[in-house]
């Protein structure tokens, strides 16, 4: 069956059309079409009725939710499509945005002011941006207007933009705003904070001088330790807290010249104010001061901490002195505690890794060969030096001269002076000459695949200790994903509360990231990838307009579905002319 049109013409000349339901039937060897209903002449068709009937068909074809196109169409003419942007991404995270209450959040703390735009809009539209396409801010407020579809927000300015980078610091006194979001969040993912593992990174920037630390509007960027091996440009120092799930709990920002050392008191009064309870700071080597130590066992915190093992450590060589059987925790981990005498309030925990000490061992055998076929070398060419200067002296009946050693020094200098090579040679104090450290390899091969951790608390166990210090590289991994997912480089701020507040918005989109990727076990750039494929479509005609989305597949509903978010609506904003 299908509708067709019939017309006649008028003796005036005008045409009329009628609408009919036909059906072909086959008469004698030839097509010929039967009417069944007679609808009518199409300027008086009922359309809603025609509407009707069809709706009542898919219902009973179970098609009720496909969608027809509307007919009587021809009459109100074609449907123009205007725009086609991405929705998927944006969707997912406004939808994980409101449910771990960061629009609450930022609320109860921007709230009380009236603006003339929508600060909590625009603010998820530059965190969005960060997670979906990272870009500058000028090209941020583009991208939300043209090129992604934005919920709630239909147009972002510039200037706005920065408006509301400026609110955000302005409320974020003593990490105010980072409190009640990651309280939301905790509240609602049930996140444990018994652990909080804490690291610093450093970003650089493009820019040939530093600001002057006694600056009133820029003071951050300062020469430092760089982390990137770019020492020659200004950075500064950034510093995350995690839980063990690799969530963030808190940020930092200070000048580039800030020492490790020197953070710890920061981080734990910043953190003590937001009573989490009994928490367990774990960080790396480069915090372990005595000093530091101390200072996180107050209020009754304790921490675990990796100890230098290198560099003469007296500690360290006590502690890898004292006799014990290791207990295996995992085919690549072994433990061992011991106790040493005069320090009570301390458990040292030494780790082996048997497949890591056969890497250092490897690593250093090729590094020592290297080093002895390069003395090889030059102890060659300068035996050769000499047998020419003895084969020119006998032929010219002369005296032999002693030929120059100094490309030799030269070579040995800089094999000395090798990154990686010279920590193994040592120099004779009078003839100058390298040579193996023989003693210094031995003491490296005993530490091949050790690490030693030092902790205060006495009732975690030493397997829990060893996991629970393995966890830190949750904090890395927040840095590499800031890094490299989030563009947390290049800055293109040059104030300082614009500086923070461009962390303070990469550390808001880190924290929707690592929830989806926890929900749905996969990776952000691959659940991107796979929402960037859902687009939102406008479509108008002389009716009026709407918005309809394209269709999910099984693997779009699956994402939402375990991100415990809606997807977006099939038809939405529809718009009729006044």
């Amino acid at each position: 069956m299908y509708l067709r049109k019939i017309q006649r013409r008028n003796k005036d000349g005008s045409v009329v059309r009628y609408l009919q339901l036909a059906h072909n039937r086959r008469k004698d060897g030839t097509t010929q079409a039967e009417v069944l209903v007679n609808f009518g002449r199409e300027d008086r068709l009922d359309v809603d009725g025609l509407r009707r009937l069809v709706a009542s068909i898919n219902r009973y074809l179970g098609d009720e939710d496909d969608t027809a196109a509307p007919l009587g169409a021809e009459a109100a003419g074609p449907l123009t499509v205007e725009s086609s942007r991405p929705v998927g991404s944006s969707w997912l995270l406004d939808g994980l945005w409101k449910l771990l209450g960061i629009d609450a959040a930022l609320a109860s703390r921007i709230g009380g002011r009236k603006f003339r735009t929508d600060v909590e809009r625009t603010l998820f539209a530059l965190v969005a941006n960060r997670a979906i396409a990272p870009a500058s801010k000028l090209a941020a407020a583009e991208w939300a207007t043209f090129d992604q579809v934005i919920p709630g927000l239909d147009t972002l300015s510039e200037q706005h933009a920065y408006r509301a980078m400026d609110l955000l610091i302005e409320a974020d006194v003593q990490g105010a705003v980072q409190e009640a979001v990651f309280f939301s969040a905790a509240h609602l993912l049930n996140l444990e904070v018994d652990l909080v593992f804490f690291d610093t990174t450093s970003t650089y920037f493009e820019r040939d001088e530093a600001d002057d630390p006694a600056g009133e509007s820029s003071s951050l960027r300062q020469y430092g330790h760089s982390k990137d091996h770019r020492k020659d440009l200004p950075q500064i120092v950034i510093a995350l807290a995690v839980t063990r799930e690799g969530i963030p709990v808190r940020c930092w920002t200070w000048p580039g010249g800030t020492n490790d050392q020197t953070v710890v008191t920061e981080v734990k009064d910043g953190l003590r104010d937001w009573r989490l309870g009994r928490v367990v700071t774990v960080c790396d080597t480069g915090f372990s001061s005595e000093a530091n130590q101390s200072y996180l066992k107050r209020a009754g915190g304790h921490y675990i901490t990796g100890i230098k093992m290198r560099e003469g450590s007296k500690l360290a060589d006590r502690a890898l002195a004292r006799q014990g059987r290791y207990q295996p925790v995992r085919d690549n981990l072994r433990v061992k505690e011991v106790r040493l005498d005069g320090d009570e309030g301390r458990r040292f925990i030494i780790c082996h890794n048997p497949a890591e000490a056969m890497r250092d061992a490897a690593r250093r055998e090729d590094q020592l060969t290297a080093i002895r076929e390069e003395l090889a070398r030059i102890a060659t060419a300068h035996q050769a030096d000499v047998a020419r200067a003895k084969a020119k002296a006998v032929k010219t009946g002369k005296r032999p001269t002693t030929p120059s050693d100094t490309p030799h020094r030269k070579a040995e200098c800089a094999l000395r002076d090798h990154p990686a090579l010279g920590r193994w040679l040592k120099q004779h104090p009078t003839t100058g000459r390298l040579s193996l450290d023989t003693a210094k390899i031995a003491a490296e091969a005993r530490l091949d695949g050790k690490y030693l951790l030092a902790t205060s608390d006495p009732d975690l166990s030493a397997e829990d200790v060893a996991l629970g210090y393995k966890n830190l590289l949750e904090a890395e991994r927040a840095f590499r994903t800031m890094k490299s997912t989030l563009n947390l480089r290049p800055v293109y701020h040059r104030l300082d509360e614009r500086i923070r507040a461009h962390v303070l918005l990469c550390w808001l989109a880190l924290l929707l990231i690592r929830v989806a990727e926890c929900r749905t076990e996969q990776t952000w750039p691959t659940i991107n990838t796979e929402l960037g494929r859902l687009h939102q479509v406008t479509l108008s005609g002389p009716a009026g307009s709407l918005q309809q989305t394209t269709r999910l597949t099984v693997t779009q509903t699956k994402l939402f579905k375990a991100c415990g978010v809606s997807p977006p609506p099939k038809m939405s904003g529809l718009k009729t002319p006044e």
